[in-house]
């Protein structure tokens, strides 16, 4: 509880708590989100640190530090960095135009939890992504979690309702350039000279000049299809790569066989990580220098090994580069009970099972798990590794019942919404690092998807209560009925979400009538 300010006006008293997201944050079981995450941001105990050494009293050796310390900055309030992490994928914003914009919404900050309007941020950008990582996909399937909770626990899709789920999958792009072979081997190059220089290799020459004449000369050639020009370049690329990378693999064996002699080395040794940053380039740029056009396992990013090239059969976007993504929606009301991504573009039936493993944790709460998915063709013959759910598809079109028949024609109800996931909630694009970076922006997508469907249920669901309260109410003024219905009034009711301001502005509007 916070102490009351004279002279401020609470949050409560400043904004119409019929809005959508004021409704919604009195919905949301916030207790249990809390609770699920305590134990990821518990603060975790640390070993101990041998230490040895000479003061004043003489030599010393023993073990200092360890266990928990309580020392550092406290910790934001949980509820707090979750509802932005909500907030940034409904509305989707990047992380500064997020706390921007919520230093000057109050409806955002009594969503977050908020007694008193703050004029300033709530926090700097970069603690959203550090809390992001501290909660990880474990933490982030427990927000997606929350939201179906909410929705049924505003009668806003119907317990039975989730027993029958559409699946398909996707692709979530990476956040990497079109690979083009001449910028990768340009780029690798560069690379690799600038970990040999961290480490405190001199090469013999950088072909810094050369490098960027022939990257400009690809492009031209490329622009221009004089593709034999083009092949030309592109294997004088690689010979300079090869080149540079062969120089620095000679000098770090020289530094190898000195230690192993007993002597001390060239160059400096006493930052192990610049050496493994400079290993992990030297195999990755080996790996740009010798893959051929159609060769598989391709490296199509530096910086982002784990992209892969996925055909989705598009006429006007053939290739797409980033994971695959799997979605699950509620077959009537497309609610969203499932997203994972999976690595390694695997055959989509092949990943149903995990995304129904997904899906009944998601639901366990609510007592329910997927019984029947209805999918595209290709999720056919996979009918043995899912026993006990039903799988629906076009290619068992003659052998279906005509209830079955009549369920499959709203299987295409997935793709607006897989649209809506990528042009409203940020799924078109992942900026995200490494895999965990592509599992934890799936599922904040699919989080951020289902704030804005609770907000749109919430808001019919309200209309509705506010037109049956200004009809009971007319009907009373008017004399047709001696008392109001109790569906309105009862406290279970979806209606009652907006029964307080339905009869204050009923009373407003009607006080002369009768």
């Amino acid at each position: 509880m916070s102490t009351p300010d004279f002279f401020r006006a609470r949050l409560d008293q400043m904004i119409d708590l019929r809005h959508p997201l004021a409704v919604l944050a009195t919905r949301l079981p916030w207790a249990a989100i809390e609770a699920a995450l305590a134990p990821k941001l518990a603060h975790q105990p640390r070993p101990a640190k041998r230490v040895t050494g000479m003061d004043l009293a003489g030599a010393f050796d023993g073990e200092f530090g360890g266990g928990i310390s309580p020392a550092g900055r406290p910790r934001l309030p949980v509820r707090l960095m979750v509802s932005l992490l909500y907030l940034k994928h409904s509305f989707n914003l990047s992380d500064e135009e997020l706390v921007e914009r919520w230093a000057e919404n109050v409806q955002w900050q009594f969503f977050s939890g908020m007694d008193y309007y703050e004029p300033r941020p709530p926090c700097d950008p970069t603690q959203i992504g550090r809390f992001r990582r501290l909660l990880g996909e474990e933490g982030i399937e427990q927000l997606l979690k929350a939201t179906i909770d909410c929705a049924v626990d505003i009668k806003a899709v119907k317990p039975a309702e989730l027993e029958r789920v559409i699946v398909d999958s996707t692709v979530q792009s990476k956040a990497i350039a079109h690979p083009v072979g001449s910028r990768l081997l340009e780029i690798a190059r560069h690379k690799v000279v600038c970990a040999a220089k961290r480490v405190g290799i001199a090469l013999k020459q950088t072909y810094a000049q050369e490098g960027k004449a022939l990257r400009r000369k690809a492009g031209g050639y490329a622009h221009a299809k004089q593709f034999k020009r083009l092949r030309k370049t592109i294997k004088r690329q690689r010979t300079i790569l090869g080149i540079v990378m062969r120089e620095v693999q000679r000098k770090l064996d020289a530094d190898h066989a000195a230690v192993a002699a007993g002597g001390a080395p060239a160059h400096e040794a006493d930052n192990p990580k610049a050496l493994a940053d400079l290993a992990t380039l030297m195999e990755r740029a080996e790996r740009i220098r010798t893959q051929q056009p159609k060769s598989k396992h391709k490296l199509y990013a530096l910086h982002a090994p784990e992209v892969e090239c996925i055909s989705k059969g598009k006429a006007r976007n053939p290739y797409e580069f980033g994971v695959k993504v799997s979605l699950a929606v509620t077959h009537r009301q497309g609610l969203m009970v499932g997203a994972r991504s999976f690595p390694g573009n695997p055959y989509d039936g092949h990943v149903l099972s995990a995304q129904l493993e997904q899906t009944t944790n998601l639901l366990q709460d609510t007592g329910r798990a997927p019984q029947q998915v209805i999918v595209d063709l290709g999720y056919r013959g996979v009918d043995a590794d899912n026993p006990g759910v039903q799988i629906i598809h076009r290619g068992k079109y003659k052998s279906l019942s005509e209830h079955d028949k009549r369920l499959l024609k709203r299987r295409q109800a997935i793709e607006p919404l897989i649209g809506h996931a990528k042009s409203d909630h940020t799924m078109d694009r992942c900026w995200l690092q490494g895999a965990i970076g592509d599992a934890l922006h799936a599922l904040s997508c699919a989080a951020g998807y289902n704030i804005r469907w609770l907000l749109r249920a919430i808001a019919r669901l309200g209309l509705g209560g506010l037109f049956c309260a200004w009809w009971a109410l007319l009907a009373q003024g008017l004399g047709l009925v001696t008392a109001l219905p109790t569906s309105l009034t009862a406290p279970g009711s979806h209606r009652g979400l907006a029964r307080a301001a339905a009869q204050s502005s009923a009373r407003s509007g009607l006080a002369g009538v009768g």
